[in-house]
């Protein structure tokens, strides 16, 4: 008997049949003997719906406790659909009981709308767990010292759903999905995008924070700190399939390189048209520039991604760095209004229309001249690079947004990632 979480998405959990879909799943896999807790996503659409409401109430520049208010609205979406599959557990025969992220407790930060977990108790869901019942709880969600309840971002279910088999010493953590798997890149920009049996932990923390949607970053992080045992596979099959075979389907999140590892040079194409690009010109160029201005950024809990500072010229330098597109405007405002007044800057622009585009693979770290490869590659397509940035195993540019498609289309040829593994 293994201790098993699993985790649904919104699209697993759209309707109420496919509530009963994924019950009939679970139910299956608790009468194989094995302890189940199950982690549900808001009802696909539901977290748009409510903040769009929310919206409509909303000033031009929301203040007070704007956002502690938006993660109580946002955390009822979780509720509801983890409600309802509890009670769809019970017309299966089983003994089931749901709870709300504060009443594990899930314990959190007080960043609201963008909290991350500190500690979770696992004595409660351990003694439903020993009398028979399968647990379920609300993805995405917890509650802050003062008692508020709290949610992760979004896609934070997945790292709800991680950090609860983290907490319980899960066997295996399986993350059910609207795909079957984690592919090279993504099928409906290339069709002939192929699904990976197995990628490493370093590959998948990569190609999630480069864009890949397949996986949210934290969890994929979460993974990696606790060792969790992580699957990538599809709610759509039929609910009745072997679990054997289940269990063997998808893709794999592994901790070991395997000997064949090596061959696949780049192992994936990732992309994120989510992203902005803000520019301060004519920075003076002395020590604490660069703090002074992405200091103020993360204090207003604004995660930064690629950086670049220009050469010096005549004692001023131009720097460049990106964001979440959804940031651009608080961030703007942010500098214009309290840092380059006393910053001595000429002045701060921005695009929107900007994307993402990355190469990773764990083999890069013993080849030479992949970079380049990708350079010419774009070359030959006329894509302009904007900016660059790598790691040991990726390397990510920045190009204009209408070239994105073009872009992940051209490198998964040029690396010959709709071949075959070898």
């Amino acid at each position: 008997m293994a201790l098993i979480v699993h985790k649904y998405g919104g699209t697993s959990m759209g309707s109420t049949e496919r509530i009963r879909s994924v019950a009939r799943r679970v139910a299956k896999w608790a009468r194989a003997g094995h302890q189940m807790v199950v982690v549900p996503s808001a009802m696909s659409g539901e977290t748009n719906r409510l903040l769009g409401l929310a919206k409509e109430l909303t000033p031009a520049k929301p203040g007070g406790d704007y956002y502690r208010e938006l993660d109580m609205l946002a955390a009822t979406g979780e509720q509801a659909s983890s409600a309802l599959l509890a009670i769809a557990l019970q017309a299966e025969g089983l003994d089931a009981v749901s709870y709300a992220g504060w009443q594990v407790p899930v314990k959190t930060n007080s960043a609201y709308t963008k909290a991350r977990i500190e500690s979770i108790d696992d004595q409660r869901v351990r003694a439903d767990l020993a009398t028979g019942r399968v647990v379920i709880i609300t993805g995405f969600q917890g509650v802050d010292d003062e008692g508020y309840i709290t949610t992760l971002g979004r896609g934070g279910s997945d790292t709800s759903a991680v950090a609860v088999a983290a907490a319980l010493k899960a066997d295996e953590c399986l993350i059910f999905t609207d795909v079957d798997g984690v592919y090279t890149t993504d099928p409906r920009v290339v069709p002939e995008a192929r699904r990976l049996g197995t990628v490493s932990f370093e590959e998948m923390l990569e190609m999630a924070s480069m864009g890949s949607k397949v996986l949210q970053i934290r969890s994929v992080e979460f993974a990696g700190k606790y060792r969790v045992p992580l699957r990538v596979l599809s709610s759509f099959t039929p609910w009745d399939i072997d679990i054997a075979e289940e269990a063997q389907s998808g893709t794999l999140i592994t901790f070991e390189e395997d000997e064949h590892m090596e061959h696949a040079v780049v192992s994936g194409i990732a992309f994120n048209r989510d992203e902005a690009k803000i520019s301060v010109l004519g920075v003076p160029d002395k020590p604490g520039i660069a703090y002074q201005i992405l200091g103020a950024v993360a204090d207003a809990n604004v995660e930064v991604d690629v950086i670049i500072q220009n050469i010096s010229k005549d004692g001023k330098t131009d720097f460049s760095f990106t964001v979440n597109r959804g940031d651009y405007a608080r961030t703007m405002e942010l500098l214009k209004d309290k840092v380059l007044p006393g910053l001595g800057a000429q002045e701060v622009v921005g695009d929107t229309k900007i994307c993402k585009v990355s190469i990773v693979g764990i083999g890069m770290r013993s080849h030479v001249g992949i970079a380049s490869k990708m350079f010419r590659a774009l070359s030959e397509e006329g894509i302009n690079i904007q900016m660059i940035s790598t790691s040991e195993i990726k390397t990510s540019v920045v190009i204009d947004e209408k070239y994105m498609e073009l872009a992940v289309r051209t490198l998964h040829k040029a690396f010959e990632l709709d071949q075959p593994a070898a």
